[in-house]
C-alpha cells in the first residue's frame, strides 16, 4: 500500500479506506512505529480488513553484534502484530559487511533467526525473510538470490520462519520465475509482486503474470500476494485494473 500510494494526497487512514472502497479485503504496509494501532486496528475492524504484513524493526542479521537489537526489535514488532492480529512480518537482513566472509554473515542470518523462531512461535506469527535485487534497487544488500534464501530458511528449522519471494526481486536477480516457486513452494511463506523495468503496476513490463499467478496457484499456494509496486497511471486506475484482469 506504501508503494501503490505514494504519489497521492491521501492520508494512511485514507489509504485504508480506499483500498476497501476498490475492492480489496487485505492491505499491507512497510513500517508500524509511526501508527496509531489502536485506531488502524478499530478501522480495519469497521471495514473488514485485514493486515496482510508489515516489516520488523531493526533488520541487521548479517552482523551478531546486532542481534540483540534486532530481537528486541521483534519482540515490539510482535506486539504490535497482536494488537492489528496480523499473521506476518516482514524481515530484511542488512547490507553485506566489506571484509567479512559470506560464510560468516550467513551464519550470523541462521543464529539470528534461530533465536528468533521461538518467540515466533509462541505468537503464531510467521516472519517472512526477504531476498532483494542488487543490481537496481538495494546495492549492497546481502541477501540476493532466493537459493540461499531457502538454504538459511532450511537451517533455522521453523515453521514460522519462511522466505518473502518478490517476483519482481528475483526476476532481475535470478530469473527461472515458475520452476523456483515450484520446488520451493513449502519454503515460501508470502508473494509480493510488481513489474520489471520500473517496478510498476503489472503488465507493463517483461514478466508474463497470467502465467506466474497461475503456477502460484496450481501449486496449491492459498495466502496473499502483495501488491508492491509505484503505478504508472495512477493508484485506483491500476489497481481497478488488477482486480479485474486477475483476481
Amino acid at each position: 500500500m506504501d508503494a501503490i500510494f505514494s504519489k497521492t494526497n491521501l492520508t494512511f487512514a485514507e489509504r485504508v479506506e480506499r483500498t476497501r472502497e476498490l475492492g480489496f479485503t487485505a492491505f499491507e504496509f512497510w513500517g508500524w512505529g509511526d501508527k496509531d494501532l489502536a485506531a488502524l486496528a478499530a478501522q480495519k475492524d469497521r471495514l473488514g480488513l485485514r493486515v496482510g504484513s508489515f516489516c520488523t524493526k531493526h533488520g541487521n542479521l548479517v552482523d551478531p553484534a546486532q542481534r540483540g537489537r534486532f530481537i528486541d526489535g521483534l519482540a515490539e514488532s510482535l506486539a504490535a502484530a497482536k494488537r492489528l492480529d496480523c499473521a506476518y512480518l516482514i524481515a530484511t537482513v542488512g547490507d553485506a559487511r566489506e571484509g567479512v566472509a559470506r560464510e560468516e554473515q550467513h551464519d550470523s542470518i541462521v543464529d539470528g533467526l534461530k533465536a528468533a523462531a521461538p518467540l515466533l512461535e509462541e505468537a503464531g506469527v510467521t516472519l517472512v525473510v526477504e531476498p532483494l535485487n542488487e543490481l537496481v534497487d538495494h546495492r549492497g544488500y546481502y541477501l540476493v538470490r532466493s537459493d540461499e534464501a531457502f538454504a538459511i530458511i532450511d537451517k533455522v528449522g521453523s515453521p514460522n520462519v519462511k522466505v518473502l519471494f518478490d517476483v519482481y526481486h528475483q526476476q532481475i536477480s535470478e530469473g527461472n520465475l515458475i520452476p523456483t516457486i515450484r520446488a520451493n513452494l513449502g519454503r515460501i511463506g508470502y508473494f509480493h509482486i510488481a513489474d520489471h523495468p520500473g517496478r510498476h503496476e503489472i503488465g507493463t513490463g517483461e514478466i508474463h503474470y497470467r502465467n506466474v499467478l497461475n503456477a502460484i496457484r496450481d501449486a496449491g499456494y492459498a495466502g496473499l500476494v502483495g501488491l508492491e509496486y509505484f503505478p504508472e497511471r495512477g493508484a485506483d486506475e491500476s489497481l481497478t485494473a488488477f482486480l479485474k484482469e486477475f483476481a
